[in-house]
């Protein structure tokens, strides 16, 4: 669907991708376009699954928009059997990190650029926390007992099988390292200019209320990103992972989720598949 040109130079977001499906990658190489000259886009993870698919929609992207901020998705660290690309965990995330600084896109590990343009300014700060399976169904008492009940009711994520944690001994050690060195981060930042907080995944549990199959929360996130809203002088949350597009709110705060998903997934709405979200619109730009 065209999206009708803003006034001024507009910041957009998207995520999931998921270029591996031709219908998928056919939208991202024909809608995912700027309306106008200074753009700005924020990608929050799962371009692709392979190394090169995700360097090479960069690049695409790069080209065609003033700025590109990128979160990493679940699927750009799997290790897939048909990538030649074989590195794993942290080794796989820095080569990521690398890939983007060559093509001049903004990564959780760069400094955080502030938008100034229609609905800022806002400082745009991409994330990379993880999950460490604490959204356990009511009643569950650890990480064990969760992935046994999720197994049993033929729910497992990918992740368990392809996203190693290398060096990390569990994905959780990971994600609470890299919990602690955001908030180091985050805390840093100038709090005169509101904070814009891109991550693949919820930074609350309660986006996932909805999903399809409860279990699936244990793939999702993390209760130490919970307070984060209200913590940090937050004016904005985007995400993606569920494949849910929708608009919530906590605490005051808007959450946007702005996923584009599997084929099978946008076809059955009743609306044509929306690539870009215009994510400083109103209400938000005129509160």
């Amino acid at each position: 669907m065209p999206i009708p040109a803003a006034s001024g130079p507009t910041l957009y977001a998207t995520s999931d991708l998921h270029v591996r499906h031709a219908d998928n990658r056919r939208l991202v190489e024909e809608a995912l376009r700027p309306t106008g000259e200074g753009d700005w886009l924020i990608v929050a993870g799962d371009i692709g699954d392979r190394f090169a698919e995700v360097e090479e929609i960069l690049a695409l992207l790069a080209g065609r928009f003033a700025k590109v901020i990128w979160a990493p998705g679940n699927h750009e660290l799997w290790t897939v059997g048909a990538d030649p690309v074989r590195l794993r965990g942290t080794d796989r995330y820095d080569a990521l990190v690398a890939m983007c600084r060559a093509l001049g896109v903004v990564t959780p590990e760069d400094e955080y650029p502030v938008w100034t343009g229609r609905g800022g300014p806002v400082r745009i700060a991409p994330l990379f926390v993880g999950y460490d399976y604490s959204f356990r169904v009511p009643g569950v008492a650890d990480r064990d007992e969760a992935i046994a009940l999720a197994y049993e009711h033929g729910v497992i994520c990918t992740d368990e099988a392809l996203l190693h944690p290398d060096p990390f001994p569990s994905r959780q050690e990971w994600c609470w390292d890299r919990v602690a060195r955001t908030e180091q981060r985050l805390a840093a930042c100038d709090p005169e200019v509101p904070l814009l907080l891109v991550n693949h995944y919820p930074l609350v549990r309660e986006p996932t209320d909805v999903l399809r199959y409860p279990d699936f929360a244990l793939w999702c996130g993390t209760e130490r990103t919970a307070d984060w809203h209200r913590r940090f002088p937050v004016a904005l949350v985007v995400y993606g992972h569920l494949h849910i597009p929708r608009t919530t709110w906590y605490d005051g705060v808007r959450f946007q989720e702005v996923s584009l998903g599997y084929p099978r997934e946008w076809r059955r709405r009743s609306h044509p598949p929306r690539i870009l979200h215009d994510v400083l619109a109103p209400p938000l730009a005129a509160s």
